[in-house]
């Protein structure tokens, strides 16, 4: 397991990262969200000895990670890393002999990636001859080739084609499902929810918000009701504690507190509507996040 435990970093007057705790699981993928200049990019430089804490600690399974630990990890920073001028299966042999492979277990590894990817036509091509999703798949599979037990990728959705996301979002969660502990980044707060088990939610360098994503979001102070009617609009100024996120064409969503009475709700819409459907949901993770940041 990778934690943080109090993860302090500044970078002359600004707190790039507050006394930081959150974890990332075997088995597991764990979405890191939070604005821009968040803290994201120093937590996961920091894993790698990147970035230097000014206080706290970052372990892999209660260990402090050394040189010889961070051989045994994958990372895949949101600038890419590899040179341009290269050819494809070289450099990733290269990268892959930085981990201590020998040359025969790195060549099999890099040839099976880029074959499991569909790159391996292109194995003696220039990366700068390579569209920018296929370079996003060479940096991926050079954050793999040393089969790694964790997993950190910044940004590894940016710019990608919904074919390609669809593509590194199966093999990410096979990835955890085979026990890697996944780590990445994003901005696509519907992607982090689709495919994620764990939500790290970071601000302004402090974790405001951590753990399972079902627990985070049934423990929101508010969630979700749409409701589609016909007939005249409901009055919902004359229900206490809710609020009404979008309306149109007959079909409303409403922001209610956790505890509102939903049988009272359901009974207001009924004095000045016909009711078709109503549904309960808890909050995206859109709206947990929003919450979470502005609280």
């Amino acid at each position: 397991m990778l934690e943080f435990d109090g993860a302090t970093k500044r970078f002359g007057t600004v707190s790039a990262l507050k006394a930081c705790t959150f974890t990332a699981r075997p088995g597991r993928l764990t979405g890191f969200v939070g604005p821009n200049g968040a803290g994201k990019t120093t937590a996961m430089r920091a894993v790698f000895g990147l970035v230097e804490l000014d206080s706290g600690s970052v372990l892999w399974q209660g260990a402090p990670i050394g040189p010889e630990l961070r051989t045994r990890f994958g990372y895949m920073p949101e600038e890419r890393g590899l040179y341009p001028k290269m050819r494809v299966r070289d450099q990733l042999v290269y990268l892959g002999r930085l981990c201590g492979q020998t040359t025969v277990e790195v060549g099999r590894s890099v040839d099976g990636w880029l074959d499991r990817l569909g790159l391996a036509t292109r194995a003696r091509d220039r990366l700068d001859s390579l569209s920018h999703g296929n370079q996003q798949r060479v940096q991926l599979i050079a954050a793999l080739v040393n089969a790694p037990e964790l997993l950190v990728l910044d940004e590894p959705f940016a710019g990608l084609d919904p074919l390609a996301i669809a593509t590194m979002s199966d093999l990410l969660a096979q990835l955890a499902a085979g026990g890697v502990a996944v780590l990445f980044s994003s901005h696509q707060l519907d992607l982090v929810e689709d495919i994620c088990e764990d939500v790290i939610i970071i601000n302004a360098g402090q974790v405001v918000r951590a753990g399972d994503l079902a627990d985070l979001r049934a423990e929101a102070p508010q969630r979700f009701v749409r409701v589609r009617y016909r007939g005249g609009s409901p009055d919902w100024s004359g229900m206490p504690s809710v609020e009404v996120a979008d309306e149109l064409d007959g079909e409303a969503l409403l922001r209610v507190d956790h505890d509102v009475d939903l049988a009272a709700l359901v009974a207001a819409v009924r004095r000045s509507a016909e009711l078709i459907s109503f549904a309960y949901q808890p909050p995206t993770l859109s709206e947990l996040f929003r919450w979470a940041v502005a609280a």
